[in-house]
């Protein structure tokens, strides 16, 4: 069964005032106030002296339990929103993998669901793990990404992204935080360059992650009384609060106090809020929690994992 054994996050310590984006990001005093008020967005952390490898070392050296282990890790799966992150032919994961002494591991990035192939990543690490004879085989999952043009910095009338990074030690025998369910739907409708207008995917949007939060938690065995936590991703905080009673769930069980002081951290929010509910003692032992994640690009990506604390 696919277990997280470890989790490191990195969140820069700079934040910018949502105001201070405005002409960078060619918004209207009345754009802010709407991010500000309607959608729960204050502050956007950056890191502008971090490379993007950076950011991923920084992720993965924070792992303790990767310390000697190096040797087991037979997979490393990159998921990030955005397919292409720096100029030909750089590769900051394999940079960054020969640093950590992984370079004998097979090593590749998924971008096909963005901001929901973080999820996609582990799913897939826990796959491959699944079918590799080699005993005590484990993975790594590594999320973040550089906000580094406008298209990456803001997705209009929605959220704005931020920067940090995550990094999962995945293994197939794991006690701790064990998957029960994941569960995906692909929408290439919405592709937009398929013409499809933009209306309708926000019209769809908080029912068709509805459904997928239902199945993967039907999948587990589970209903949503069941559901200690719920870990989204942080698009904003009014399109949980309407998905939560849209499910009937409460939405003081939605972690979203990292909506405001965040941004939207691409792949990584998910481990970014896992990290907070560790330390505010908001999971025990036996817990079941849900992330949920959404990707839009070539189409839209619903998916949501059910796990065991």
């Amino acid at each position: 069964m696919t277990a997280l054994d470890a989790v490191s996050v990195y969140t820069p310590a700079f934040r910018v005032p949502i105001e201070n984006l405005a002409d960078p990001l060619g918004l209207t005093d009345m754009q802010v106030r709407l991010f500000r008020r309607f959608h729960g967005l204050g502050e956007i952390r950056f890191d502008p002296d971090r490379s993007l490898a950076d950011l991923l070392r920084t992720a993965a050296t924070g792992i303790d339990e990767l310390r000697g282990r190096e040797h087991r890790v037979r997979y490393v799966v990159y998921g990030r929103a955005m397919p292409v992150v720096v100029p030909y032919p750089r590769n900051p994961l394999h940079e960054v993998c020969g640093e950590l002494g992984l370079g004998h591991a097979l090593t590749f990035t998924v971008t096909q669901q963005s901001c929901a192939s973080g999820l996609l990543a582990v799913q897939l690490a826990g796959r491959l793990l699944a079918g590799d004879p080699a005993d005590g085989a484990l993975a790594l999952v590594l999320t973040g990404e550089k906000a580094f043009t406008r298209d990456a910095r803001l997705l209009p009338g929605t959220s704005i992204f931020g920067e940090g990074s995550a990094a999962c030690l995945v293994s197939a025998t794991g006690k701790r935080d064990r998957l029960l369910s994941y569960a995906c739907d692909q929408r290439g409708e919405f592709d937009a360059e398929l013409g499809e207008p933009n209306e309708r995917f926000q019209r769809e949007y908080r029912p068709a992650l509805a459904e997928v939060i239902r199945r993967a938690v039907a999948d587990a065995g589970l209903t949503l009384d069941d559901i200690r936590l719920v870990l989204p991703h942080n698009v904003n905080i009014v399109t949980w609060q309407r998905l939560c009673l849209l499910l009937d769930f409460p939405v003081e069980r939605v972690m979203l106090s990292n909506v405001p002081i965040n941004g939207h951290l691409f792949c990584a929010d998910a481990f970014a809020n896992y990290q907070t509910a560790r330390e505010r003692g908001l999971l025990c032992e036996g817990d079941r929690y849900l992330v949920a994640a959404v990707g839009a690009g070539a189409g839209a990506t619903f998916a949501a994992m059910v796990f065991q604390h």
